[in-house]
């Protein structure tokens, strides 16, 4: 079995996987200080109410886009399943993706993204954009010839409604959902609207400039926790993937094992 580990700003992801069969996958807030021990302590006692054997896990690989979390997550592969990290962006391991990267800095390109695009096009083998609903929204583009060729990076749907009720002192805290309609007749319903609707408009404009600019018609491929989410009101987003990133950890750690 693998253990793969999907660092975000926000959360930690973990799933397992026994060949391509996804076993389970269980989330923790991400926390920089978090020790080895810490994780493995609650990792273990998961997969055990999930009657997954620790001992049965014999490889584990990484994407993170915190690298103070790489240090404790390395121990926690060693000690409590007896493996080494395979941390996917590190350069000293020069690992194969078939994905070229056609941007200025390609070190400054985030690895969950790379991940999602890679995993996006081994799947569709054809230009395309991913919408990732995260910390950030990103939008990840990939050309004809399997290439990424860069994106865009905006605010996240959550941070952006924590600054908006940070801010306005007035403003209740409010969930996120799809309201009955874009005019609200009250603050919560009009809250609602501007944080839905607003990134709507967000998502459809973006990728029409995308596509405008590359020339070529390319599916879109949402993922991310709240991209069901918004796929109800984006006839622009074809397909929901929300678990790609971690499919695409697992197709690269058989790639490179």
């Amino acid at each position: 079995m693998l253990l793969v580990i999907d660092v975000g700003n926000t959360n930690v992801v973990f799933a397992v996987f026994d060949g391509d069969k996804l076993k389970g996958q269980w989330r923790i807030s991400t926390n920089a200080r978090r020790t080895a021990d810490e994780y493995g302590v609650w990792l273990t006692q998961v997969l055990e109410h999930s009657k997954i054997n620790p001992e049965d896990i014999k490889g584990a690989v990484v994407a993170s886009v915190v690298p103070q979390t790489l240090f404790d997550l390395r121990q926690l592969a060693r000690r409590y399943f007896n493996t080494e990290l395979m941390v996917i962006g590190d350069p000293r391991l020069n690992l194969k993706t078939g994905m070229g990267v056609k941007i200025d800095n390609p070190a400054e390109v985030g690895a969950d993204r790379l991940v999602n695009a890679f995993a996006a096009w081994s799947r569709y083998k054809k230009p395309l954009i991913v919408v990732d609903f995260g910390t950030a929204t990103t939008f990840d583009v990939v050309n004809s010839s399997g290439d990424y060729i860069g994106g865009v990076i905006a605010p996240g749907v959550n941070l952006s409604l924590d600054a908006l009720q940070r801010a306005a002192a007035k403003l209740p805290n409010i969930g996120i959902a799809k309201p009955d309609k874009v005019i609200g007749t009250n603050t919560i319903g009009a809250m609602q609207s501007g944080i839905y609707y607003g990134y709507v408009g967000l998502v459809e404009g973006i990728v029409d400039r995308i596509k405008a600019e590359h020339g070529q018609k390319m599916p879109v491929i949402a993922t991310g926790g709240l991209a069901s989410l918004y796929s109800k009101a984006c006839p622009v987003i074809e397909h929901v993937e929300p678990d790609l990133t971690i499919h695409g950890l697992r197709e690269l750690h058989a790639m490179n094992s």
